[in-house]
């Protein structure tokens, strides 16, 4: 039995200059479709068309190519934080939350590739 209980949903998060512009080239070449613009957390998400997997875009001055970040959907963030701090994983900081919208929390696998927690907190309102 897996230690923390994901949910069957991932989102893939980029780094990109422009999130609008990122959104619209993704939706004009890749046939990706709007979900939000979060303009006050610098993110955007577009639907892939992929049951279950969204494409996240962090807006970033200097965007590093090639650094993805897997985020893995949890139903309760506070419980998979502990189990994984329990069994030994090292995550970044604390759990960060943006009210009304989602909890995030970044820890690393053996060979320090970022993965991230989060929550989906729109449902809650």
């Amino acid at each position: 039995m897996a230690v923390a209980a994901l949910e069957k949903t991932i989102t893939l998060a980029l780094s990109v200059r422009d999130r609008h512009k990122s959104a619209s080239w993704y939706n004009e070449m890749l046939g990706f479709s709007l979900l939000y613009h979060a303009d006050e957390a610098g993110w955007s998400e577009l639907q892939t068309l992929t049951e279950g997997v969204t494409l996240g875009l962090g807006e970033q001055t200097e965007p590093v190519p090639g650094n993805m970040v897997p985020v893995f959907g949890v139903s309760d963030i506070v419980t998979a934080r502990s189990a994984l701090e329990a069994a030994g994983l090292r995550f970044d900081g604390p759990t960060e939350t943006i009210e009304g919208m989602v909890s995030t929390a970044t820890f690393y696998d053996p060979d320090e590739n970022a993965l991230m927690l989060a929550q989906d907190l729109t449902s809650a309102q």
